[in-house]
């Protein structure tokens, strides 16, 4: 698994000022009062819970098996996550674990909770982790996804048409996967912005806003050249922030490194190591 960037945009501590982007990246920078020039940014948690909300908690691993599939949603339970994010064979078996927890544990075969709403939302990938399926494959594992249960989509984009800036191309194969999904479900784009300049990642945060997607993601976790930046979070909140989520996944191991990305614009993080994050957050909000 990678880690973050090295360097300046490494978060050492969650107490940095919050810096929502470089003014020199924004024409005009210098004819509007600051509050015009960048949306608002999301609220920083202080307690577990309220940073817990914020995380999918991911297993994407090529050799993980049934029995992890299973340890990860009995934690993400545990844990009250957002969602739980798995590849494409293991949806179906989340899904159901999902819809069978009962105070963090599996309930197998339980049917005293058919209408409840499940635990947390069950995320797949698409594309994973190179982008550079057809996009009628994407379409296609994306309708098999949601089938299973999946009621969010990462999806990497054609990495190859960001650096060659053809917009064009990533807005219609976002909309086309959009096409694939119930009108109530998540889609996640991710961009792999490890590779890209900031010019470029809000251009494809801006194709991906045009072409139907709920989130801009920064990455797999899987490129060598390394997970989610500061840098990447700063300038997709400045394309697109409060238009939409923006997700930081690869890299994030600490509290501290978790909340300098909400306080640059995330307001959804990966992690695989959830608990270990979660450990170093106070359970109640700091008194007054």
């Amino acid at each position: 698994m990678t880690t973050a960037a090295d360097g300046p945009d490494q978060p050492a501590s969650g107490n940095e000022p919050r810096h929502p982007g470089n003014a020199a990246d924004t024409p005009g920078a210098r004819e509007f009062p600051p509050a015009l020039l960048y949306p608002p940014l999301p609220p920083v948690p202080t307690t577990r819970a309220g940073l817990a909300a914020m995380i999918d908690h991911t297993l994407l691993r090529p050799d993980a098996t049934s029995d992890d599939v299973l340890k990860v949603c009995a934690e993400a339970a545990k844990l009250g996550v957002a969602a739980v994010c798995v590849a494409p064979t293991h949806v179906f078996l989340a899904a159901a674990s999902a819809r069978n927890e009962t105070n963090g544990r599996i309930s197998a075969g339980s049917t005293d909770r058919p209408a409840s709403k499940p635990a947390y939302a069950v995320a797949s990938v698409v594309g994973f982790p190179h982008g550079n399926h057809l996009t009628a494959v994407k379409v296609e594992e994306t309708r098999r996804a949601v089938a299973d249960g999946a009621t969010e989509i990462d999806m990497v984009i054609d990495i190859a048409n960001a650096v060659d800036e053809n917009w064009v191309a990533i807005e219609t194969e976002i909309h086309e996967v959009r096409l694939a999904m119930p009108s109530d479900a998540v889609l996640k784009v991710i961009l792999e912005t490890t590779i890209l300049q900031d010019a470029t990642i809000r251009s494809a945060c801006r194709a991906a806003l045009a072409g139907g997607a709920e989130f801009v993601k920064t990455s797999t976790g899987f490129h060598p050249g390394g997970g989610a930046s500061l840098r990447a979070v700063r300038a997709m909140h400045s394309a697109v922030g409060g238009r939409l989520g923006i997700k930081a996944s690869g890299g994030i191991k600490t509290a501290a490194q978790a909340l300098a990305f909400i306080q640059a614009g995330a307001t959804r993080l990966g992690l695989s190591g959830t608990a270990d994050v979660l450990a170093e957050m106070p359970k109640d909000a700091p008194s007054s």
